[in-house]
C-alpha cells in the first residue's frame, strides 16, 4: 500500500511539494520564453511594417495574440499551483474499480495537479466527479457518476489531514464522511475578516446542494450558522468547474443585501481558483429599472424608521404590499389597465377602411406584451394585412401616421398615476403613501416596478446572466421575486433563513417562494456550525426552531449583565474591548438594535486605548478588531465574540425587536455577553 503510515505520509508530502515547485520553475521558463517570443514578434512588426502586405501584418498581429493568449493560460496554471502549496491536499481515500485489482490512491486538493513526469494525477480537484466519494462514502463499496456512467468499486482507507504552510499538523484515520475531530477544530479557530473555503470540510448534505447541477431553482433553508451563504458559493464554483465551456464567472450575478456583506464574501470564489463575481443590491437594481426617475427609501431606512415608530399604520401598509394576495391583485389591475386602455376605432390606411373589430383582436392577441409593444405589435399586424389582402405596401411616413393613429387608440396615464389608480380600483387609497417629500416607502418600489414591467416594459436586459445567487431570501416579497422571475429567466440559487427576518411584516418563506417558482426544489440545513453549543441553546430559547440541531462543540455559557446606570454599562463594554486582544480572538461584534444607537455607543466608547470600527448602510468592508453595527448590518456575518448592549425590556419589546436580538445572538461563535439597565427584555431565556 503506498504511504502505510503518518511517516511515509509526511515523507510523501515533501515529495509532493517538490514536484509543486519544479512545476513552477518550469511555468517560469516557459513564461520568460512566451515573453521572449512576443518582443520578438512586436519588434519584426515594427521593424519591417512598411515592406509587409496587409495579410502579413494581420498574420503577426495574430501570432502575437494568440502568444499572448497561451501565456495567460500558462500564468492561471501557474497562480493555481502556488495556491497548493502552502496546503497541496487535506484528504484521501484509497478506491479499487471493480474492473481493476489494484487501488487508486486519490489525494483531494482545492485544485487538480497533473504530473508530467508520472503523467497521472497527483492531486484531484474536490469539485471533479471521483472526489464526491470523500465526502459522500464511507469505507466500503461505492461507486461515483462519471460523464462515461457509474463508476462501482470500493473504499479501502480513507484519510484527513491539516497541512498549513507547507507542514502536515496531523493526520487522522477515518471511516466516516468527515470526522467530527477535523470539523471540531476548524470550527474552535478563531474568525477571520473573510469567510474562507470550507472544501476540507463540507458534509455529505452539504455536498449533494453543492452538486445540484439539475435544478432550475434551488431553494437552499439553513438555520443560522448552517454555511449556507458559504454553501452556495462552493455551488458557484462547482458550476464554474463542471461547465467551464458554457458558464464563466461574468454570467453570474450575486444579489447581496449591502456591501459589507459583499466584501465579506469576496474572498471564497478566489479562494476556490474562480474570478470575483458580478454583485449588486435590490436597491441598485431598482434605481435601474425605474431609470433613475425615482427617490425612494431605502430596505434599511425603512426599518429604521419601524424601529423608532411602532407604526401600526405603516405595518399594515408594509404587510398588505409583502403579501401573495396582493401579488395577484397588482396583475388583475395590470390586465384591467390592459383591457380599459384601448379604445379601438375604424381606420382609413391608403384609402382603405381597417375596422375596428380586427384592430380589436390584434390586440388582444398581443395580451402578453407590455403596452407599448402590444400597440406596436397591432400596427405590424395592420401593415402586413395591408400587403396581404390589398397589396399595399406602407411608405415610412404611413407607418408613422399609422402608429400615431393606434397611440391615441390607447389611453396615456403616467406609471406614478397608474400605480395611484390601483390604490383606488383596490378600495384602499389610503394604503399609498408617499412619505417625507415625496419619496417613495420602501414597500412600493416593486410594486411600482412590477406594474411598469407589464404596462410599459423595461429597456434594461439582463438575459447575459446565466446563473442569479440570492441571499437573505426571507426579506425579499412575492412581488420582488415577480419582478426577479421576469428579469433573470436563468438558474437560481436562493438561500436564506425565514428565522432571520429583521422585518416581520414583510418576509417569505421557501413555501411563499416557491409560489413564485413552482419548478423550485428545496433543501434544507439544519445543522448550525457556527455558535458554540450553550450560545445556540440560548438563541433557541429567544426564538425556538425544531429543525435546528446544534454542533456538540463546547464553550463559556452566555452572560447576561444587569448595571445601576448606562455609564456603568457602557465602561464594562469597555473592560471587555481592552480584554478582547488577550483572548485569541481576532473579531468582536457590538451588536446594536438602531444605527443612531450604534452611533451613540461608537462616540462613547472610542478613545486612544479602545479602537472601536463604526460600520453603517454606505460602508464598504468588514475589517477585523472591534466593530459596532447593527443586527440589519450583521447578518451573514460571525464574530469570535459578541457583546449585545441594552437589552432592557422597553428597548427590545416588540416582534420585530425579538428578530433582531435572536440575529445579533446568532452572529457570536465562541463568547457572547448582553448587558443592560433597569429591567431585562423578556425575550432573554431564564434558566
Amino acid at each position: 500500500m503506498i504511504n502505510p503510515t503518518e511517516a511515509r505520509e509526511r515523507e510523501y508530502l515533501e515529495e509532493v511539494k517538490t514536484k509543486l515547485g519544479d512545476a513552477l520553475e518550469r511555468i517560469d521558463a516557459r513564461v520568460r520564453r512566451y515573453a521572449q517570443e512576443i518582443q520578438e514578434q512586436k519588434t519584426y512588426l515594427w521593424e519591417n511594417r512598411a515592406e509587409m502586405d496587409h495579410a502579413e501584418k494581420v498574420s503577426t498581429r495574430q501570432a502575437v495574440t494568440q502568444s499572448v493568449m497561451t501565456g495567460e493560460v500558462i500564468l492561471e496554471n501557474k497562480r493555481r499551483i502556488q495556491k497548493l502549496m502552502p496546503s497541496p491536499y487535506f484528504g484521501r481515500f484509497d478506491f479499487t474499480e471493480h474492473s481493476r485489482t489494484q487501488p487508486l490512491p486519490v489525494y483531494v486538493g482545492i485544485h487538480a495537479f497533473f504530473d508530467e513526469d508520472q503523467k497521472s494525477n497527483l492531486i484531484f480537484d474536490w469539485r471533479a466527479p471521483i472526489s464526491t466519494l470523500f465526502y459522500d462514502c464511507e469505507i466500503g463499496k461505492a461507486h461515483y457518476q462519471s460523464p462515461d456512467g457509474e463508476i462501482a468499486g470500493d473504499i479501502a482507507l480513507k484519510r484527513q489531514y491539516r497541512i498549513r504552510n507547507g507542514k502536515m499538523e496531523f493526520m487522522l484515520e477515518s471511516g466516516l464522511n468527515i470526522v467530527d475531530d477535523v470539523l471540531q477544530q476548524e470550527l474552535s479557530r478563531a474568525s477571520d475578516e473573510r469567510m474562507k473555503n470550507i472544501v476540507a470540510t463540507i458534509q455529505r448534505d452539504q455536498n449533494a446542494i453543492i452538486r445540484n447541477e439539475h435544478s432550475q431553482v434551488l431553494i437552499i433553508q439553513g438555520v443560522a450558522g448552517s454555511g449556507k451563504t458559504s454553501i452556495a458559493l462552493h455551488r458557484i464554483a462547482y458550476l464554474l468547474y463542471q461547465f467551464k465551456d458554457s458558464l464563466t464567472s461574468k454570467d453570474i450575478l450575486i444579489l447581496s443585501p449591502n456591501r459589507v456583506f459583499a466584501d465579506y464574501i469576496s474572498n471564497v470564489l478566489p479562494e476556490l481558483g474562480e474570478e470575483q463575481i458580478e454583485e449588486t443590491e435590490l436597491e441598485s437594481l431598482a434605481h435601474e429599472l425605474l431609470d433613475y426617475q425615482y427617490k425612494f427609501q431605502t430596505f434599511f431606512e425603512q426599518n429604521d424608521l419601524l424601529l423608532k415608530n411602532n407604526d401600526e399604520s405603516l405595518q399594515r401598509r408594509i404587510q398588505i404590499k409583502s403579501s401573495l394576495d396582493f401579488l395577484k391583485k397588482l396583475n388583475e389591475f395590470a390586465q384591467h389597465v390592459e383591457d380599459t386602455s384601448f379604445c379601438p376605432e375604424d381606420l382609413m390606411v391608403r384609402r382603405r377602411l381597417v375596422p375596428a373589430w380586427f384592430i380589436q383582436e390584434a390586440y388582444e392577441k398581443a395580451r402578453n406584451m407590455p403596452m407599448s409593444e402590444r400597440l406596436a405589435r397591432v400596427a405590424t399586424v395592420i401593415e402586413k394585412n395591408m400587403g396581404i389582402y390589398y397589396n399595399k405596401d406602407l411608405t415610412a411616413q404611413d407607418r408613422a401616421e399609422l402608429k400615431a393613429s393606434i397611440k391615441k387608440m390607447s389611453k396615456s396615464r403616467t406609471l406614478r398615476s397608474a400605480y395611484k389608480e390601483f390604490y383606488e380600483w383596490l378600495g384602499e387609497p389610503e394604503l399609498f403613501k408617499p412619505a417625507k417629500n415625496s419619496i417613495l416607502e420602501y414597500a412600493d418600489v416593486f410594486p411600482l416596478i412590477h406594474l411598469k414591467m407589464r404596462l410599459e416594459g423595461l429597456k434594461k436586459s439582463y438575459k447575459h446572466v446565466k446563473h442569479l445567487l440570492i441571499d437573505e431570501m426571507q426579506d425579499y416579497t412575492p412581488v420582488q421575486y415577480a419582478v426577479i422571475a421576469r428579469l433573470f429567466p436563468c438558474k437560481k440559487t436562493i438561500l436564506g433563513d425565514a428565522n432571520q427576518s429583521v422585518n416581520p411584516f414583510g418576509s417569505s418563506t421557501a413555501e411563499s417562494i416557491k409560489t413564485v417558482f413552482t419548478q423550485a426544489y428545496c433543501a434544507k440545513l439544519c445543522k448550525s456550525y457556527r455558535s458554540s453549543y450553550e450560545i445556540t441553546q440560548f438563541a433557541q430559547r429567544i426564538a425556538p426552531n425544531a429543525e435546528l440541531i446544534a454542533i456538540e462543540r463546547h464553550g463559556e455559557p452566555p452572560l447576561v449583565l444587569g448595571f445601576g446606570s448606562q455609564k456603568a454599562e457602557t465602561e464594562k463594554i469597555r473592560a471587555m474591548i481592552r480584554a478582547f486582544p488577550n483572548r485569541g480572538y481576532r473579531t468582536m461584534g457590538i451588536i446594536c438594535k438602531t444605527q443612531k444607537q450604534a452611533e451613540h455607543l461608537h462616540k462613547a466608547l472610542q478613545s486612544e486605548e479602545c479602537s472601536v470600527h463604526l460600520l453603517g448602510m454606505r460602508s464598504a468592508s468588514f475589517v477585523q478588531g472591534v466593530v459596532i453595527c447593527t443586527a440589519q448590518l450583521a447578518k451573514g456575518l460571525e464574530f469570535d465574540c459578541v457583546i449585545v448592549p441594552q437589552v432592557s425590556d422597553d428597548h427590545y419589546s416588540t416582534a420585530m425587536d425579538k428578530s433582531l436580538l435572536y440575529v445579533a445572538c446568532t452572529r457570536a461563535m465562541h463568547e457572547l455577553a448582553l448587558t443592560f439597565v433597569g429591567k431585562v427584555t423578556p425575550f432573554i431565556p431564564h434558566e
